[in-house]
């Protein structure tokens, strides 16, 4: 399916999962391959058993949120990392360099832009504000049911989109590597990350994050070092051997192919960009540490493994212009330049069994699909937070739930959503899902970002800007997305889009900052003076982690 889409759209489907729609028409090509479905179990059954130990632990809402505060700077980063790393990354991103060069090297640039902006605004006063959610900063001096149903709401959708690109990718993959039915796939996936979420939760989520992680910076490492050692660990020898046998020649090296024009380009950066930065699943990952000190340690070193990852992939790309782009074996009918078998973001496997054989290969199978368990975990989970937090115990029972009552609503809403994702993947298996990649990364930059940054720095912000703001960021984004041409015309079939660009951040998301302001100003009821009022009691606790009083006792 995603053979039939332009370069735009492979783009936006690169951050959940590239692998989602080209393995389908392959699958019955390709035989079992036994070391993957070895490896695979291997790691299943070890994740499942990291799973037990954590249930022992998992005796308190912190435990089940935030893993007790108890994971380390290094560990945190290591898991952050690996919320970050999808299988897109590996096969996605790969396969965009390899098609396109140095753009696609730009656009991962794009998603690592957002780091400094959690490094330097947001990491420590999120681990001083915050106790689960984001949403607890954001309501922290704001009326608590209003905002944190508006957080809430916001953080479901993007959990919802992001999590139906993962599962359809997951079950393609299983599909792929087992021959299993799509449907039983995403039962398999489903019924594996309502375990893990359910029984070990944060503990175990974070665990299994770790893991993967490191078994995707050794998978690529390993890959990047062999194809290397084919040129003599020359980049000059590789990048000419590459611009000698690619189709765009030396236009590899600079950028202006991927995307149509400046304005798609700029509203693109910016939906990746501060869209990393209100994505709740990784911003859930602040609470998990014990102090300010050490959420920043976490984004230190979830910037260097991303960083480091990041040039391992585009080597793998320029590498697998020559390796694979030259060997007929790779491609239908051994027609060089014709299609990949398997489809264009197959390029990352055939660059494995090409270096490594059918082991590096089965190794690799397996990392991809622990990358994609482990995010559609952390997805899950930030959805139960938002359900059984901020929805049910803040909303509903107005903070008089118990820490039982919370854990129960919690474990019920992470079936309840592996439920409601393996419904999802299976009605839009065959539907071009990129549009939901977009989508969520334009909601999170459109809706829980300026809500997020100006709770946090603005003393003006009332409870009236933040939600109204809030809420015209979400559906702004929706329909700037709904209305423009990769889901008016290609998904819905009508003639011409009512929206002329594919990316909505550029324009929904200066709306909810404007509107967000504009309505805060002019709210000067009882409810807002008060509000303001407090601003600097929230300030004191941001830097320090004590409120006023506390911080005078200090």
């Amino acid at each position: 399916m995603l053979a039939r889409l332009n370069v735009l759209l492979l783009g936006l489907l690169a951050p959940a999962l590239s692998f989602a729609g080209d393995a389908i028409s392959a699958t019955e090509k390709q035989p079992l391959n036994i070391h993957a479905i070895g490896m695979f179990v291997v790691f299943v059954g070890m994740t499942l058993g990291i799973t037990k130990w954590a249930a022992g632990r998992t005796k308190s809402a912190a435990d089940f949120y935030t893993a007790g505060g108890g994971i380390t700077g290094f560990q945190n980063g290591l898991a952050i990392a690996g919320d970050y790393m999808s299988a897109a990354t590996l096969l996605g991103l790969t396969a965009m360099v390899y098609g396109k060069g140095v753009d696609g090297y730009i656009y991962m640039i794009a998603f690592f832009a957002g780091w400094p902006i959690i490094l330097f605004l947001m990491a420590e006063r999120l681990r001083n504000l915050g106790k689960f959610t984001f949403a607890d900063i954001t309501s922290y001096r704001l009326n608590q049911s209003k905002v944190r149903t508006m957080a809430a709401v916001s953080s479901l959708t993007v959990v919802c989109f992001y999590l139906v690109a993962q599962m359809v990718g997951a079950g393609q993959l299983i599909k792929l590597l087992f021959g299993l039915d799509y449907t039983i796939a995403l039962f398999v996936v489903g019924a594996l990350m309502m375990v893990y979420v359910t029984f070990g939760g944060m503990v175990a989520t974070t665990w299994v994050q770790i893991i993967k992680a490191c078994m995707l910076l050794a998978g690529g490492t390993l890959v990047m070092i062999l194809a290397m050692s084919q040129f003599g660990f020359s980049f000059e020898t590789l990048m000419s051997k590459a611009i000698s046998v690619h189709s765009l020649g030396e236009k590899i090296l600079f950028p202006g192919s991927l995307l149509p024009d400046p304005v798609t380009a700029l509203s693109l950066g910016l939906g990746l960009m501060f869209g990393t930065a209100g994505l709740p699943h990784i911003l859930m990952r602040f609470f998990t540490v014990t102090n300010a000190k050490e959420a920043r340690k976490s984004v230190l070193y979830a910037s260097g493994f991303v960083a480091y990852f990041f040039n391992v992939i585009l080597l793998m790309g320029f590498a697998a212009i020559i390796i694979v782009g030259q060997n007929p074996e790779f491609f239908e009918g051994g027609n060089i330049g014709g299609k990949i078998i398997g489809g264009g973001n197959m390029v990352a496997m055939h660059l494995a069994k090409a270096v490594g054989g059918n082991l590096l290969l089965g190794f690799l199978s397996a990392v991809a699909f622990a990358t994609i368990l482990a995010v559609v975990s952390g997805l899950a989970l930030a959805g139960a937070a938002a359900i059984s937090h901020d929805i049910y115990a803040r909303v509903i029972r107005q903070g008089k739930a118990t820490e039982t009552e919370e854990l129960r609503v919690s474990k019920l809403s992470s079936v309840a959503l592996g439920i409601v994702a393996i419904i999802l993947g299976i009605a839009f298996e065959k539907m071009n899902v990129a549009f939901m990649v977009a989508l969520a990364f334009g909601i999170a930059a459109s809706a829980n970002f300026p809500v997020l940054i100006l709770s946090m720095y603005w003393k003006g912000l009332t409870t009236r800007g933040a939600v109204v703001g809030g809420y015209s960021g979400l559906v702004a984004a929706v329909l700037f997305v709904l209305f423009s041409k990769s889901v008016w015309v290609t998904v819905l079939g009508n003639a011409q889009a009512l929206f002329p660009y594919d990316q909505p951040a550029l324009f929904s998301m200066p709306l909810a900052f404007l509107v967000t302001i504009i309505i805060s100003k002019l709210d000067n009821s009882a409810e807002a003076q008060a509000e303001r009022a407090q601003f600097d009691d929230q300030y004191v606790r941001a830097q320090t982690g004590f409120g006023a009083a506390e911080a005078s006792a200090h």
